[in-house]
């Protein structure tokens, strides 16, 4: 006999967990499905979890800085869903952005956090290095491939300085996140079905009316959420959502290098995140006092666009070029010659910002292109989303007159429009994972 949900989300990431969570929050029978064994094993736990405020656009910067306070009130959240594994822990350390002197983009950042109050701090070179003095603050760009005969040369001159964000810091597991996720979307009555793969939409009347898995089991649904990660845009394209989008989505793929502090350095105690254009790095501290480091993906770096069923997940010379610039900044930093680390992708839309919205057809919606720069979101996007697809079912007509989402802890009202796959290129975006 078929089986019958009031809603299906496709996806048991932590943004996909936690729409599965609002859903059945707000009294839908809620059915996540997963072609992976858990919540959050794919990109999720791959991410590096930085939690940040700085973006390009207003209502960016608006959803990033409710998604902080979120994270701030996590055990809350979760309510009181028992998860033997414990909670997952946001490190409030906040996050701090090198002045390049050329950098529009954190410019246009800082402009939208002041419009909206979010709280920063100017810091001269001799701040930052009073509070990082493990890094030097010569100046190095622009960013190298590491087969540039120029790589690591200094370009003469310090930078300026840095912007210190207090509303910042890292979730040291974001698998962890999901698990939380899952278990209290299960109290609020929601249901997971991992290992198992959506190979059909039914569509009936211009409406979505289900899925077919892969072991040939149909489950009926008025409502169907696409929050695949990689596997979005297959997705998209197999309820036929794609042909009326501006936007559309890929999988990139991307490394991150997991480095060991330099000697006498406690960076898992005393590191902030860090984001440095003037090398295409972002760090944060991780657990056994190591560093993250990953690309800001500056114009040196490969953008490859991957089958997402089949890539090489070996760190390449990629890895090294990233971790050898953050010894650029950090002369005492250790780096093996082969380091360790991990190879994910990201699910990256045209102009690197994520479509929050519904599709054709009716009942289709999709919370895609996120990988990146979203994690911090799962909370503030999902209640995002489960508000949309709440006016969008009571018959509003998102397209023509958009849902504006009512951010719940700072009380400030947001034109969803801007998250559209109908939206042109966002020319403010950074067009990299700085969203």
């Amino acid at each position: 006999m078929e089986r019958s949900y009031d809603a299906i989300v496709i996806g048991a990431g932590a943004i996909g967990a936690s729409i599965g969570l609002e859903l059945a929050r707000g009294g839908r029978r809620a059915l996540n499905i997963d072609r992976l064994p858990a919540a959050g094993y794919g990109p999720t736990a791959s991410s590096c979890g930085i939690v940040r405020v700085h973006y390009s656009t207003v209502e960016g910067v608006a959803l990033a800085h409710e998604g902080y306070l979120h994270w701030k009130r996590w055990a809350g959240h979760i309510g009181g869903a028992a998860d033997e594994r414990g909670l997952a822990v946001f490190r409030d350390c906040g996050c701090l952005v090198m002045k390049t002197g050329d950098d529009g983009h954190l410019e246009a950042a800082l402009a939208h956090l002041e419009t909206l109050g979010v709280p920063h701090e100017h810091w001269d070179a001799a701040r930052v290095a009073a509070r990082l003095p493990m890094c030097r603050m010569d100046r190095f760009a622009p960013p190298r491939s590491f087969d540039d005969p120029d790589f690591g040369r200094p370009a003469g001159g310090t930078l300026e300085g840095a912007v210190y964000f207090p509303t910042a810091g890292y979730v040291g597991d974001p698998q962890l996140a999901a698990h939380n996720l899952r278990l209290a979307a299960e109290a609020a009555g929601g249901e997971f079905l991992f290992n198992r793969e959506v190979v059909e939409i039914a569509v009936e009347g211009g409406r979505v009316a289900g899925v077919a898995l892969d072991d040939g089991t149909r489950i009926a649904a008025p409502v169907v959420v696409n929050v695949a990660g990689p596997h979005s845009a297959a997705v998209n394209r197999m309820a036929g959502a794609d042909a009326d989008m501006n936007i559309s989505t890929r999988p990139v793929r991307q490394e991150v290098a997991h480095l060991p502090a330099p000697p006498g350095v406690d960076f898992e105690r005393d590191g902030l995140v860090v984001f440095d254009a003037d090398i295409g790095c972002a760090v944060r501290p991780d657990t056994g006092n190591a560093i993250l480091v990953a690309s800001e993906l500056p114009d040196c770096d490969p953008r490859e666009t991957v089958d997402p069923d089949d890539y090489n997940r070996d760190l390449t010379d990629q890895a090294m070029a990233q971790a050898w610039r953050y010894a650029q900044r950090a002369p005492a930093l250790r780096v093996s010659p082969r380091p360790r680390g991990v190879v994910d992708l990201y699910d990256v839309s045209d102009d690197w910002l994520p479509i929050y919205d519904r599709g054709a057809p009716g009942g289709f919606y999709m919370a895609v292109g996120t990988s990146g720069n979203q994690f911090k979101n799962a909370v503030s996007a999902a209640r995002l989303m489960a508000g949309l697809i709440d006016w969008c079912e009571a018959g509003n007509d998102h397209d023509a007159r958009p849902y504006r989402h009512l951010l719940e802890l700072t009380g400030r009202e947001i034109d969803t429009s801007c998250f559209s796959r109908k939206r042109e290129v966002e020319a403010r975006s950074s067009f990299s994972v700085m969203g």
